[in-house]
């Protein structure tokens, strides 16, 4: 598998593969996941090459981290790229009272609690460690200063204010004593990322389903000023929570519901561009982000070896320039995305 090499500040940086594997299905997302599938499904990434893996307390309330500590043990520490988040605090709670229901399935009892200060993120950083079983990760983000989580530009543009004022600077001491060797954040919005650039000295946007074959509006600012400052992209949701790998179907998936008419139709001519040049809609998804210079690793996730298997594949098709060409000349990819 492709690896990119990234270091921004000269600590020697990360090679990532330009597969990851975001391990959020893994936490029961959407449906009950037995430990022995997850385990297949990590081993299956494991064997087609994948060496960078991404989780979160959030992601089954401390499932995915959990099921990540046997997978991991006996591995080599110097052998693959981890990364987990902070922001959020797990408590115990009633089972009534969980975090999730009807997102999360078959999860500890447990409630999130956003602390986005120093001491919060001490604090979920030292718990990420007792549930992964390691001695270190080698990434950091953010998790979720964003209007999707928060519901409100307010709210977030509040989150984000309480994260710079304090839970920065922890980020920050991490990384400068060598506890981790990159932070950043993951969002949902490019426009989140982009402020928290400006502010901070940032290494690397965890950025879900904002730069895909749907859309490229990160293109107007953010990533440009990731180019300059040397800033790396981790990708997730490349098939914007479904629609790119299934088609515009009925009941399609976009941005975790429902897609809209105008969104069903757009997929549509954009896959017919795919059809004409013999490519499937899957597969101009999934490597078209990774044509960004700033891109250093795609993370769809999967809940299933097969599912790991099938991104693997994707990655060996033959994607023609023209392609690329004919979905700028009918207006379906900004004339500035990168194409190879």
């Amino acid at each position: 598998m492709k690896t990119k090499t990234w270091d921004r500040i000269g600590n020697g940086g990360l090679t990532f593969t330009e597969l990851g594997f975001g391990t959020a299905p893994l936490g029961n997302l959407y449906r009950p996941v037995s430990d022995a599938d997850a385990q297949a499904t990590l081993d299956a990434a494991w064997d087609a090459g994948v060496r960078y893996y991404d989780t979160a307390p959030l992601y089954g309330l401390g499932l995915s981290e959990a099921r990540l500590n046997p997978f991991l043990r006996g591995k080599k520490r110097e052998d693959y790229v981890l990364s987990t988040k902070a922001g959020r605090l797990l408590e115990v709670c009633p089972p009534d009272q969980r975090t999730g229901i009807g997102k999360f399935f078959d999860t500890p009892s447990r409630r999130e609690v956003y602390d986005y200060s120093y001491d919060g993120v001490m604090r979920s950083l030292e718990a990420s460690f007792e549930r992964l079983g390691v001695d270190s990760v080698d990434i950091l983000f953010a998790h979720d200063l964003d209007i999707f989580t928060h519901g409100s530009k307010q709210a977030s543009d509040a989150r984000i204010e309480e994260f710079m004022r304090s839970g920065y600077y922890a980020m920050l001491a991490l990384r400068d004593q060598g506890v981790v060797k990159a932070f950043g954040a993951g969002v949902n919005e490019w426009e989140v990322c982009q402020t928290l650039a400006e502010r901070g000295d940032f290494d690397l946007f965890l950025l879900a389903g904002r730069y895909t074959l749907l859309e490229q509006e990160a293109l107007q600012s953010f990533l440009p000023l990731c180019q300059k400052r040397g800033i790396g992209i981790v990708l997730g949701g490349p098939y914007n929570s479904g629609i790119l790998a299934t088609g515009p179907k009925p009941g399609a998936y976009y941005n975790y519901s429902e897609a809209p008419r105008d969104i069903l139709e757009r997929v549509a001519r954009i896959e017919a561009v795919c059809r004409r040049h013999g490519v499937a809609l899957i597969e101009a998804a999934l490597q078209f982000p990774a044509l960004h210079p700033s891109v250093v690793s795609l993370i769809p996730g999967g809940q299933r070896p097969e599912e790991v298997k099938s991104n693997r594949a994707i990655l060996d098709a033959a994607i023609p320039q023209d392609l690329w060409r004919d979905l700028k000349a009918e207006g379906l990819m900004r004339e500035d995305a990168p194409t190879g």
